[in-house]
């Protein structure tokens, strides 16, 4: 037999919260219920979550998750964040609700992958469906740091650990690391700031990467990183 279609189906604290949230994302809703049980259906285009609706639930306490295969994680993230600046004027990174931004998982064969963290505190593991080739570079110690750091705070949530793990790491390796290399990392350990509500970290980290001097053509390569530090920045920035 071919063509099955599994269906998430996720809990909530509200429906309507989901609703507003996925929408922003680009879902439409498909099906909707408050009675005898609040239950919601959200799609967009060949990707559908459904929620249920959980009297006192708690986002926070939550094991809801899933994981979605897609052809270009970069596509669909892009897509995601131009939502949340349209509704929020900027990314939401710190949270719940929060995105984590596309990075290669080093417990996941390398693939790209990034995750929605959405109202209910449920966590949509977004998923490359194969690796994408790349040319082969060397890779110095502290991106291998990187890499298990991401898996740390991108896979298990250990946003503090995380940090531990990459601040050793720039210090180790701040004579010897490229800026490029340096640059990724230190993009990383200010999100993980902001993840752990220590904005005076991230503004710390956001400096020295800003402060690192790039060549043309490694800016051009490293165009996602640095908006990514646009991003800290916006979430930085006291609100109006």
């Amino acid at each position: 037999m071919a063509n099955e279609i599994t269906v998430p189906l996720l809990p909530c604290r509200s429906i309507d919260e989901m609703v507003g949230f996925y929408t922003m994302l680009g879902f439409a809703r498909t099906y909707y219920q408050t009675r005898p049980n609040p239950y919601v259906s959200l799609r967009r285009e060949d990707l559908r979550l459904d929620f249920f609706g959980m009297p006192g639930f708690d986002p926070e306490e939550s094991y809801g998750t899933c994981v979605v295969l897609v052809p270009d994680t970069g596509e669909l993230f892009e897509a995601f964040a131009a939502g949340m600046r349209r509704v929020h004027g900027k990314l939401l990174v710190t949270g719940i609700p929060r995105m984590t931004r596309p990075r290669k998982r080093k417990n996941a064969d390398n693939v790209s992958g990034f995750t929605v963290i959405d109202p209910g505190g449920n966590w949509i593991r977004i998923m490359a469906a194969a690796p994408v080739p790349e040319e082969e570079t060397a890779t110095g110690k502290l991106t291998t740091t990187l890499h298990r750091a991401v898996v740390m705070g991108d896979s298990h949530g250990k946003h503090v650990r995380a940090a531990q793990i990459l601040d050793a790491a720039l210090d180790r390796d701040r004579d010897t690391a490229t800026a490029a290399e340096q640059l990724e990392a230190l993009a990383y350990r200010a999100e993980l700031a902001l993840r752990a509500e220590d904005p005076a970290a991230a503004g710390d980290a956001l400096a020295r990467a800003r402060a690192l001097p790039l060549s043309g053509a490694e800016r051009d390569r490293l165009a996602g990183t640095l908006a990514a530090l646009d991003d800290v920045e916006a979430a930085l920035r006291p609100a109006p």
